[in-house]
C-alpha cells in the first residue's frame, strides 16, 4: 500500500472514498483486490473501510461524510459525546442518496459554517446546539441542550448568542436568547432556568446568589443562596447531580449549613419548579419573609 492511501486512511479512521483511492494512485483492479482479499469492505457504494468487522461511531460519521462530501457532521452528531444516527449537512440546494443510519440536513452558508479542518468536519458548535435547541420536541429540551453545551465549557452563552444575532431565521428565537441570557448570568440548568422564569421573578422573590460556594464544611457550590435571610434553596433534577456519590455531597453540604452556619436548606425537584410554581414561590417566600425578607410576594397570572 503506498504511502498517500495509508496517509488517507489514517487520517480517516479507516474510511475511503473510490475518488480518493483512485487519487492515491490505486487502479480500480486495485480497489477490486482489496475487497475480494477483504482487506477492505464496501460501507457504501464507493466508500470503503480498511476491515471487516463492525464500524465505530467515528467511521460510521466518516463514512457519512466522506459519502456526501461536500458534507460537514450536524445536529447532535456535531455535539460532543453523540452516538446513534449520523447526522450530516450540505449545501442547501444539493440532493445525496439516502444512506441508512444517515439523517441528511440542508442550510444555506455552509462553508462559513463548518470547521473544515475538524476530524470528521463538523458544524462549529455553536451552529450546531443552536440547530438542535430549535429542533428540540419541547422549550424545556431546547433549555437543557444550550445549558448543557454551556456547562460543558465548550463555547460559552456570549458566543451562542452572537451567531444567533447573525441568523436570519431561528425557531424559538425569542426563547432561545432569553434562555442564553439567564445562563449567562448565572443559571446552570433547566430547574435553574425555569426557578428564575417561572418562580422568581413572576412572583417578585429576590434576586438570589447563583452558583454561591460554601462558606462551612465542604467545598461545592449551592445553587441559589439567600444570604441574608440565611436560606439556600437546591435544585435536584440536573444530570450531574444524579449520583449516588454527589447525592451524598449534597446531603452533607445541607447538614454543615444547617449546623455550621444555621441555615435553612430547601431542596426543589421538577415537581415544585415546574409544575408547581405558584405555591412553591409561596412557600420559599414565607420562608424568607420568616428570616427578615420584607416582600412583597406578587401574583402571577397563573396563581389561583
Amino acid at each position: 500500500m503506498n504511502l498517500r492511501l495509508a496517509d488517507v486512511l489514517s487520517a480517516q479512521d479507516g474510511i475511503i472514498a473510490r475518488r480518493q483511492a483512485l487519487e492515491c494512485g490505486c487502479t480500480p483492479n486495485d480497489i477490486r483486490r482489496f475487497i475480494r482479499r477483504r482487506e477492505w469492505a464496501v460501507v457504501f457504494p464507493g466508500v470503503y473501510i480498511n476491515h471487516t468487522g463492525p464500524l465505530t461511531w467515528r467511521q460510521r460519521a466518516w463514512a457519512a461524510v466522506v459519502d456526501a462530501f461536500p458534507a460537514a457532521l450536524g445536529h447532535t452528531s456535531a455535539l460532543p459525546g453523540s452516538t446513534g444516527p449520523i447526522h450530516i449537512v450540505i449545501a442547501l440546494h444539493r440532493t445525496v442518496a439516502k444512506r441508512p443510519g444517515v439523517i441528511v440536513h440542508q442550510r444555506s452558508g455552509l462553508d462559513d459554517a463548518v470547521a473544515w479542518n475538524l476530524s470528521p468536519p463538523r458544524l462549529r458548535i455553536e451552529e450546531a446546539a443552536l440547530d438542535v435547541a430549535a429542533a428540540a420536541r419541547t422549550e424545556t429540551d431546547a433549555i437543557a441542550v444550550l445549558a448543557d453545551i454551556v456547562n460543558a465549557r465548550v463555547t460559552t452563552a456570549q458566543r451562542l448568542i452572537a451567531t444567533l444575532d447573525q441568523r436570519a431565521r431561528v425557531t424559538r428565537r425569542r426563547l432561545i436568547r432569553d434562555v442564553l441570557v439567564d445562563i449567562d448570568e448565572g443559571t446552570c440548568s433547566v430547574l435553574e432556568h425555569r426557578y428564575l422564569t417561572d418562580v422568581e421573578r413572576p412572583h417578585g422573590l429576590p434576586t438570589p446568589i447563583r452558583q454561591a460556594p460554601t462558606t462551612v464544611g465542604r467545598k461545592g457550590y449551592r445553587d441559589l443562596d439567600y444570604p441574608d435571610a440565611g436560606v439556600v434553596v437546591e435544585l435536584d433534577g440536573w444530570r450531574f447531580h444524579d449520583s449516588a456519590r454527589d447525592r451524598d455531597a449534597n446531603l452533607e453540604r445541607d447538614l454543615d449549613a444547617a449546623v455550621g452556619a444555621q441555615r435553612l436548606t430547601l431542596r426543589l425537584g421538577s415537581g415544585q419548579v415546574i409544575g408547581r410554581s405558584c405555591s412553591t414561590a409561596a412557600k420559599v417566600g414565607r420562608a424568607l419573609s420568616d428570616r427578615g425578607w420584607s416582600g412583597p410576594l406578587l401574583r402571577c397570572p397563573k396563581c389561583g
